[in-house]
């Protein structure tokens, strides 16, 4: 037989098989397209000068900035803050700007609000709708070179009517505004007043008019704030000064630069101390606490704070805190301040004692892994906020202990990274911050203190029949357009959970973290789109990944594989097995086999995606010499397939 005659005979036996696999799919009901899943089209919009189509910022990329001095007191007796907050905005986009939007996010809290008619009457994280309390802004001042300004407010936004328009590509702008507002009792789980025994503490944040942010993709991001969502903010630099009771220690995301105004002299050695030590230093002990000798014998104090290229800052205050810190070891050599502030309620080795070492850790492990923390301290306080972070700062529960602490600590630090560093848009991509970060605290858990606390999580893939509930919404839809109850879900365990599968079962965790480390690198201090970091995974591995953003991301895409028969080839064992499985759903995936031979001998074979490029069934040679006794799809329990049950077969 010739060439051309075998040529023509497997092309026809090509074309049957093709058939008879077809039938065979819809024999077994396969919902799986691959012509969708594989679609060449993913990407809508090509790169262009400002993002580049390989992932990294192009070369005329812009973002504006936004640098602030506020000049703020607490007061305790009424629960006010007020200030006067002077902002420098400057416009680098190529755009003349007639206006600038503020987002005024105390304004969640009037009774009027969005957020206040969006919350479900009970059991929300964000607040209560039929609570009486009454916050909000109040603005007494609104001014340019001491004059006023015409300005619009509407919700949680404020826009203002420049008296000339900011010129583009450096033009700008420095106006002042002076405020108050009433310190929520609970104010949507990320500020709040928590009482102690010995004081309340103050847990401020989202405490001065911010800057929206003009970016290259919708220009205003105007979207109000109303709880789910949170935040996206320009950089700069901060330089604040808080004015408390005496009796107070405030706490900052920053650097403190009196600490000799505002501690005792035997607090300020030990402040000095701690600077020097990786071992937990007690500035304040609990006993301490008690002693009003432990504050300086006056009415006020005024507490100056800096902090460089950052987002945002937030801060803490009470006369209630035990304080105790930790230096942090940087790779490039600098140290940082780990400082932990929290009640006697809170104090304990089972508890927030540990909370200086747990943040260390995981200030240390990030700043090795991905990138180096820029901050001057990491600081950790115990509040009513159940876990909430902000540049070098941090609020967690005050009653969270041993894991609990551990996790809380490190999934909020972890937002250090995502999103203050990497700036994303958290109000559109929640995903983008919290997925990633949920994702990065995995391997952190870890490896801290030879996994102490990673031998409580269980098997990794125990959320699979969860993520594919058909009530959840696609991860890419943004936290107020999805159901409150599965935020939980969509924002954080299922991106994070298909980020780990990506690395250690499609990638391959070497060349996935190379990937990650650079998008970090690229973005730091910036504002990527999900485009953005699609295409740096992409291009820094070589893979084409559009299925996966596709079926994981875009669309709720479910996974089951299954094994539908297993024969031998020719006949005998001794040939080898050919094992045929089906791809049932819509989403395809690697496969792993392992496979149990009767004498108890196991082979494992794994089969890398591009089998379901064209096919909705394969069948392959595995290299065995004797009999399975049994074939099981995906033995670690790492894929999220919904039908555990069709991924046996045993021998009969």
């Amino acid at each position: 037989m010739n060439k051309k005659s075998c040529a023509g005979i497997s092309l026809a036996l090509a074309l049957i098989c093709s058939q008879l696999n077809e039938t065979v799919a819809q024999d077994n009901t396969s919902r799986y397209n691959y012509t969708q899943a594989f679609s060449p089209q993913f990407y809508t919009s090509n790169g262009n000068s400002y993002r580049s189509a390989s992932g990294k910022p192009g070369d005329q990329y812009w973002q504006n900035a936004a640098s602030y001095t506020i000049k703020a007191r607490l007061s305790d007796t009424d629960k006010k803050v007020s200030g006067n907050v002077t902002i420098t905005y400057t416009n680098n986009s190529p755009d003349r700007l007639d206006y600038i939007w503020l987002q005024l996010d105390q304004n969640l809290f009037k009774s009027d609000s969005r957020g206040q008619s969006t919350v479900p009457l009970n059991n929300s994280r964000y607040g209560d709708a039929a609570s009486q309390f009454e916050g909000g802004y109040n603005l007494t001042s609104v001014q340019l070179n001491g004059k006023d300004l015409k300005y619009e407010v509407s919700d949680t936004r404020m826009k203002i009517t420049l008296p000339q328009p900011l010129d583009p590509k450096g033009g700008q702008v420095q106006f002042t505004i002076d405020y108050s507002y009433t310190v929520p009792q609970y104010g949507a789980d990320r500020t709040g007043i928590l009482p102690t025994a010995a004081g309340d503490i103050y847990a401020i944040a989202q405490w001065y008019p911010r800057m929206a942010v003009y970016d290259d993709i919708l220009g205003w991001n105007t979207d109000p704030y109303s709880g789910p969502g949170e935040f996206y903010l320009e950089y700069g630099d901060f330089n604040v000064e808080i004015t408390a009771p005496a009796d107070h220690i405030v706490v900052m995301g920053g650097e403190l630069l009196n600490p000799q105004e505002v501690w005792t002299a035997e607090q300020l050695k030990r402040y000095q101390q701690a600077q020097t030590s990786d071992q937990t230093v007690i500035i304040r002990s609990a006993a301490e606490v008690a002693n009003k000798n432990s504050r300086p014998a006056k009415k006020e104090l005024t507490w100056k704070y800096s902090l460089k290229n950052a987002r945002d800052v937030a801060w803490a205050s009470s006369k209630a805190f035990i304080i105790d810190a930790a230096k942090i070891n940087l790779p490039s050599g600098k140290k940082s301040l780990a400082i932990s502030a929290y009640p006697k309620e809170s104090d304990g080795q089972q508890a927030w004692s540990r909370s200086t070492e747990y943040t260390k850790s995981s200030i240390e492990y990030y700043s090795q892994k991905w990138f180096e923390y820029p901050y001057p301290v990491a600081v950790n306080v115990a509040s009513n906020v159940g876990g909430m972070e902000y540049p070098a700062l941090s609020f967690c529960g005050s009653s969270a202990k041993n894991a609990g602490l551990w996790g809380v600590t490190d999934h909020e630090f972890g937002h250090n990274w995502f999103p203050m560093i990497v700036g994303s848009n958290e109000r559109l991509h929640g995903w983008m911050d919290e997925g990633f970060n949920t994702f990065i605290n995995g391997l952190s858990r870890e490896a801290f203190n030879k996994g102490e606390y990673d031998k409580s999580i269980g098997s990794r893939n125990k959320m699979a029949q969860g993520f594919n509930s058909p009530s959840l919404e696609p991860v890419m839809s943004t936290p107020q357009n999805m159901q409150e109850r599965n935020i939980g879900t969509l924002v954080y365990y299922k991106p994070g959970f298909g980020l780990r599968l990506l690395r250690d079962e499609v990638i391959g965790a070497e060349r996935f973290d190379e990937a990650f480390r650079t998008y970090i690198q690229d973005w730091a201090f910036k504002h990527p789109t999900p485009n953005d970091f699609f295409r740096t995974i992409e291009n820094v591995t070589g893979e084409n990944l559009g299925w996966f953003w596709r079926g994981w991301f875009l669309n709720n895409w479910k996974l089951d594989q299954a094994i539908r028969k297993v024969e031998y080839a020719k006949f005998n064992a001794a040939n080898g097995a050919l094992i045929t499985i089906d791809n049932l759903e819509k989403l395809p995936m690697p496969v792993v086999i392992e496979a149990t031979t009767v004498s108890g001998k196991k082979i494992r074979k794994k089969l890398p995606v591009d089998i379901w490029q064209r096919n909705t069934s394969w069948t392959f040679l595995l290299d065995s010499k004797e009999e399975l006794s049994s074939v099981v799809i995906d033995p670690d329990q790492v894929y999220p397939d919904i039908n555990p049950e069709n991924n046996t077969w045993s021998k009969k």
